[in-house]
């Protein structure tokens, strides 16, 4: 079976056993996550969610994506360059069931 989930202010696609990465989430790796927020399930759409849906899956790890470089500056003035970097932090998920 097929869902549209939302967490973290994304939408995304699941099936049973796939394995997501979303927006960090509390727990620990090993531990249980349920996603009510359930916009498809298999040719049903909800308006906005369907109620009584869930997803289930569990934590496999916590971890920081790549790192983004961030470089602001305005020519003609040397006071004005500024570089930075931002590592996002994410959860990866499988999904277990659906329903």
């Amino acid at each position: 079976m097929k869902a549209v989930i939302k967490t973290g202010g994304k939408q995304y696609y699941v099936e049973e056993g796939s394995i997501i990465y979303v927006e960090k989430l509390e727990g620990n790796a090993g531990d249980k996550v349920t996603f009510d927020e359930v916009l498809m399930l298999g040719n049903n759409m909800g308006n906005p969610t369907i109620k009584g849906a869930t997803v289930e899956g569990v934590i496999v790890k916590h971890g920081k994506g790549s790192k983004i470089k961030i470089f602001k500056y305005k020519p003609n003035t040397t006071s004005t360059r500024k570089k930075q970097g931002h590592r996002q932090p994410y959860t990866k998920v499988e999904i277990k069931k659906i329903g």
